[in-house]
């Protein structure tokens, strides 16, 4: 009688465990079909996150609303301006607190200084900043000073310098912002184990690319890889000990730079861009590749149209290297940089920038870029309607 009881009590606990277990299951489906679920799902696919990284729903992940996102940026010579607008896009747009390291020549930064605190305290209050001197080793400060562009390889030292800050966005002057920087920042979470930095392919089309026909050093991948947008996780950084063409020994970061120049500075163009491509040459999954459309360049449009996830859900973020912001060569990019620039904060984005943009989008239909005028505001229109929201609140 006893043994028949004991079995009465199993089989009544293993049904109660299923039933609860049924439950959950059905629970959690619903949960993952609530529209606010399904519409972040939808956000991180058409942001090109894909199933690396799913945006998180409001509340899950409290510390990202927390913490800093931390951009780097190298100013030198008559770059203060354009700084001061990438800066400015990045603010317009972000809703998480960031932090600007600002490494500039020492007479530009009581101009930084200066602008920024001007800004009205709404969007003065979004950000942190700190500036710093340019800095290289001093055995070979020269060297490295004249490096294909004043300053521009001081981003090879950001993980030796800031040696308390774990990762960080380091952009070069002439980007533009069309969607808040903590989206490109979630990438971040779409690192394995092995991924140091990422960064996006030099060009998409290999029949234009300029390493695969020209580079006289190895690079990365097909085409090669664009620093002028790049996440780094600088602890990983620091770490690792990279694989490498000069020695049999794997060296760390500190201990590569300096030979990887001696031995090709007469055979690289791009400078410390050149160098980065090397080095992921010979360590290709520590790179993690993200999509045209996160550093969006001339070279995707002034021969045809060749960024395909730009053409699906716009452009995220505009690098207007050559110049392009300064010039009429490429009517579309200026015309987005000066709007940009002469946008008075807190004003009316729809009709302070949005519209007066368009308007100048239209006029550049005579342009290879700017016969695709309609992906550069795709983004920009959802970032507006964002500003216009916040502005209410």
């Amino acid at each position: 009688m006893r043994r028949y009881i004991r079995v009465l009590f199993v089989c009544t606990l293993l049904v109660f465990c299923s039933l609860l277990y049924t439950f959950s299951q059905l629970v959690s489906s619903l949960e993952s079909a609530s529209p606010q679920a399904r519409a972040h799902r939808t956000r991180a696919a058409h942001s090109g996150l894909g199933d690396r990284y799913t945006v998180p729903v409001p509340g899950v992940r409290e510390q990202d609303r927390q913490e800093p996102v931390r951009l780097a940026v190298v100013a030198c010579g008559t770059r203060l301006e354009e700084t001061l607008t990438m800066l400015k896009s990045a603010v317009l747009f972000s809703c998480r607190k960031l932090h600007f390291n600002i490494f500039a020549e020492d007479e530009l930064h009581v101009g930084f200084r200066q602008a920024l605190e001007s800004w009205p305290e709404k969007f003065r209050s979004k950000f942190n900043y700190s500036t710093h001197p340019i800095t290289f080793p001093s055995e070979n400060a020269r060297e490295w000073r004249k490096l294909f562009k004043p300053c521009a390889s001081q981003r090879l030292f950001l993980p030796l310098i800031l040696k308390d800050v774990d990762s960080l966005l380091y952009v070069d002057t002439d980007i533009l912002f069309l969607r808040p920087v903590e989206d490109i920042w979630k990438f971040l979470s779409g690192f394995n184990s092995s991924h140091v930095a990422a960064m996006a392919p030099e060009h998409e089309e290999p029949r234009i690319g300029w390493y695969n026909r020209f580079a006289r050093h190895p690079y990365y991948g097909r085409t090669g890889v664009n620093s002028g947008v790049m996440l780094m996780n600088l602890t990983r950084i620091r770490a690792k000990h990279f694989k490498n063409d000069m020695t049999a020994v794997n060296l760390k970061w500190a201990d590569l730079l300096m030979p990887l120049l001696h031995k090709y500075k007469l055979n690289i163009t791009w400078g410390d861009q050149d160098l980065l491509n090397i080095i992921f040459h010979h360590n290709p999954e520590s790179l993690f590749v993200f999509p045209c459309q996160w550093n969006y360049r001339p070279d995707h449009c002034i021969y045809g149209s060749n960024c395909n996830d730009a053409e699906q859900h716009g452009v995220y973020i505009l690098h207007g290297n050559r110049g392009v912001y300064h010039d009429d060569k490429q009517p579309v990019f200026r015309a987005i940089y000066d709007v940009i620039q002469k946008y008075p904060f807190g004003e009316d984005a729809v009709h302070g920038l949005l519209r007066p943009l368009e308007e100048k989008l239209r006029d550049a239909g005579h342009t290879y870029c700017g016969r695709v005028w309609h992906i550069f505001t795709k983004q920009l229109q959802e970032s507006v309607r964002e500003l216009q929201k916040d502005k209410i609140r």
